[in-house]
């Protein structure tokens, strides 16, 4: 037991005085706190704006503008535009597009087989998420054969129908 003695007091010693090193450094850390800056979002957006309004082009809006502000922006509708086919009230994103068709342009027929998300959005009843739902639904199934085939996607029924079928045609 004699031999083991100078051993373990050696351990002992050099243990206390590890724990005595991490006590002192602990109590002289002092910490502070991490500060992040993160860059404020932009509370602009960009449009274009295009087909019968005064001045078509690019305009920056406000993160909360709906289309009538950007038609605004672009100086209003010209005389020949069909108001009725711009859905006014939507919500605009960064890059999003409006288009304002003439009088005439949408009785002519939207190919709903071919147009884009924008140009569907610009019929009466019909929003972006709509939209988006017809053209999953004709890439999904293939082109709509007759115009009473867009009551197969989920959100048109008889009353939003009849606001789209003389605006549209399949092609």
């Amino acid at each position: 037991m004699e031999k083991l003695r100078i051993p373990i007091i050696s351990i002992l010693l050099i243990a206390a005085l590890a724990g005595g090193i991490v006590f002192i450094l602990k109590q002289n850390t002092t910490s502070y706190p991490i500060e992040i800056e993160l860059p404020e979002p932009s509370q602009e957006i960009e449009v274009y704006v295009t087909g019968s309004v005064q001045n078509p082009g690019m305009y920056t809006l406000t993160e909360r503008a709906h289309v009538t502000d950007a038609i605004e922006a672009a100086g209003g509708f010209t005389s020949d535009a069909d108001t009725s086919a711009v859905n006014r009230a939507r919500n605009l994103r960064d890059g999003d597009k409006v288009y304002a068709p003439m009088q005439g342009e949408a009785s002519q027929g939207i190919n709903i087989n071919i147009a884009d998300s924008w140009l569907l959005d610009a019929l009466p009843g019909v929003g972006p998420g709509l939209a988006e739902r017809i053209i999953n639904y004709r890439f999904q199934n293939g082109p709509f054969q007759s115009k009473e085939d867009l009551m197969k996607v989920k959100g048109i029924g008889d009353s939003t129908f009849e606001k789209l079928k003389d605006k549209i045609t399949v092609r």
